[in-house]
């Protein structure tokens, strides 16, 4: 049965919803070996049968930030700086994951964090991974500025 985990970036501008079948004890927590990532201390989960909502409380909040391979956007807070999650748009679809670190319950995400480099991975090989372990995502009003 689908749970969903709510949280929020430190202001409340930008709150997500993760909702998956996996029980947070058996999800996969990935700590990416980015310099992004580590410097946010961010541990990502996704579940590609699941969904991730990002929505924007309070408008011109967000911030989106793309580097590297410029794959994917990784959503901030324009206010409080807090690292929410990462999207990647492919045409009318989107795909996202979300740091756990801004969950209400992150504390129920108790499986050992995988170290993950991508650093060999090519533009399409890192799109076609992302589309098929990353959530499918709803891009909503106020985020639509994701998909230009």
């Amino acid at each position: 049965m689908a749970v969903t985990y709510q949280g929020r970036c430190h202001c409340g501008a930008i709150t997500v919803e993760h909702t998956s079948d996996i029980p947070p004890a058996e999800a996969e927590v990935r700590e990416c070996q980015c310099s992004f990532c580590r410097l946010h201390g961010a541990r990502a989960v996704s579940d590609p049968a699941g969904q991730v909502r990002f929505t924007e409380q309070t408008p011109g909040t967000l911030n989106r930030y793309s580097f590297g391979l410029k794959t994917a956007d990784f959503v901030l807070c324009r206010n409080c700086g807090t690292y929410m999650g990462c999207i990647l748009t492919d045409g009318e679809a989107a795909y996202g994951i979300v740091n756990i670190r801004t969950l209400n319950d992150k504390a129920l995400f108790t499986s050992q964090p995988i170290a993950a480099d991508y650093d060999s991975e090519d533009q399409s090989g890192r799109i076609a991974r992302r589309k098929s372990k990353w959530t499918p995502a709803v891009v909503i009003a106020g985020l639509a500025s994701l998909l230009d």
